[in-house]
């Protein structure tokens, strides 16, 4: 038998509140433990609801893993978007800003697990894995082809991104990564 507020709206939103604090424990808990290491058990105990209510949630760990990581990747695309549609603000703010949402809130010792968790799973997430990077180039190549032109902005778009990826694997920390992103985006959009 279903709750009286089981359809109220305010209900659905916890619900909704308490699947993505679900999924946003899930993802610290595998960020520390990696994929393989972590169990139901932990996730559940980091996110303060019984094993059997996760499983409710999820019916494996493997879901758990795609719809964490689904989440996190499609908050990540959703602030990039935020960022690039303010063209109030110059070009290579928001695009270090975006580079930031994207990359660099991951630079630091358990966030840079978050993103390596993903990373090393691709064959567990499907499309997503493949969709969100793409997803991401594209606003950077559209943001960029507003100011250099369509003919250029891709390869200056994927230099950037290029060198995004490059200084996440030497950054220790974020402003290491912010302050050398900058100068190659300074260098790479005018």
């Amino acid at each position: 038998m279903s709750s009286p507020d089981a359809g109220h709206p305010s209900s659905r939103g916890a619900d909704i509140d308490r699947r993505t604090m679900v999924l946003d424990s899930a993802m610290v808990t595998f960020a520390r433990f990696g994929y393989r290491k972590t169990s139901m058990e932990e996730v559940a105990r980091a996110a303060h609801i019984s094993r059997p209510g996760l499983y409710f949630l999820f019916s494996s760990k493997e879901t758990l893993f795609r719809a964490a990581a689904t989440q996190a990747l499609e908050r990540d695309i959703a602030a990039v978007e935020h960022v690039l549609a303010d063209a109030g603000r110059p070009l290579p703010k928001r695009l270090l800003e975006a580079f930031d949402q994207w990359a660099g809130r991951y630079i630091g010792p358990l966030t840079r697990d978050i993103a390596a968790v993903i990373e090393d799973n691709p064959d567990l997430l499907g499309e997503v894995a493949e969709t969100a990077p793409r997803r991401f180039e594209e606003l950077i190549t559209e943001a960029i082809a507003v100011k250099s032109g369509r003919a250029a902005a891709p390869l200056v778009a994927q230099t950037v991104i290029s060198a995004s990826i490059g200084l996440k694997h030497q950054a220790a920390v974020r402003e290491f990564y912010l302050e050398r992103l900058e100068v190659a985006i300074d260098l790479l959009v005018r």
